[in-house]
């Protein structure tokens, strides 16, 4: 795929490895639309995208007109910021609708369906401990946010188009107080699975191994340093090869070891 043609949605866009892809992406070419919670932390990250590459920026490097509280669209800038929770699919549609006319080319190319929560510390969240209310926010953040995205993306992706979901090895290797955090991930696994069957898009898993994130408690390789393998999924890999597949750091390395 020829990024500088393309439009990519990368969800969690505001902190960690989802910050990360908006300027691997913008480096490439591509238009790129983010989402996040919070406004703030967003509107720092898609100005540190066009910092770092100032042609992916207009005049207003926060990605905001003035007055504007909710960092829609500016059709001049090729990196853009969106308030939305992808818990709530009417503000997934908003970011759908926004991003398919950002690009040369309506429609969207990739989605990165990168936001997630993790409700307590690694190896302290014994999932018969967990709250109701914890685990139905992990689960609707971290599975059912991850199937609007899709849901809403699909209508206005080529066939061509690719979906990636981050994870890691706790979706498929039990480890004790992981909690809801894993069954989510090992659920957003499936879901990908199943897409990989229904839908004519590509659809892969994409595990970076421990990324020093808010997710890791502060362990990890740099988001930077595997932002690269998120470009190359979206980019260069054979789709056929990872459609319904986890690509890992020893498959992504394997691949580009002779560049």
């Amino acid at each position: 795929m020829d990024l500088t043609k393309a439009t990519v949605v990368v969800t969690g866009a505001s902190r960690g490895i989802g910050r990360a892809l908006l300027e691997a992406f913008a480096a490439e070419g591509a238009a790129v639309v983010g989402c996040a919670r919070s406004e703030e932390t967003l509107a720092d990250a898609v100005a540190a995208a066009r910092e770092s590459h100032p042609a992916a920026g207009g005049d207003d490097p926060t990605g905001q007109a003035e007055g504007d509280t909710t960092a829609e669209i500016r059709g001049d800038a090729p990196v853009e910021g969106i308030r939305a929770d992808v818990r709530d699919e009417s503000d997934v549609e908003r970011v759908v609708d926004a991003a398919a006319a950002a690009g040369e080319e309506d429609g969207i190319d990739v989605l990165v369906a990168n936001a997630g929560v993790k409700h307590g510390t690694s190896g302290a969240m014994p999932v018969h401990g967990e709250s109701y209310d914890r685990f139905d926010d992990t689960v609707e953040t971290n599975l059912r946010g991850v199937f609007a995205a899709v849901k809403e993306t699909l209508g206005r992706m080529p066939e061509t188009g690719r979906v990636l979901v981050p994870s890691g090895s706790i979706a498929v290797d039990a480890r004790a107080g992981m909690g809801a955090y894993a069954v989510s991930k090992a659920a957003a696994e499936a879901l990908v699975r199943q897409l990989a069957v229904d839908a004519e898009q590509t659809a892969a898993v994409v595990d970076p191994g421990l990324v020093n994130t808010d997710l890791s408690d502060g362990d990890g390789r740099d988001p930077d340093d595997v932002a690269e393998m998120f470009v190359w999924a979206a980019a260069e890999a054979d789709p056929d090869s990872i459609d319904g597949e986890r690509i890992d750091l020893r498959t992504w390395m394997r691949a580009t070891r002779s560049r």
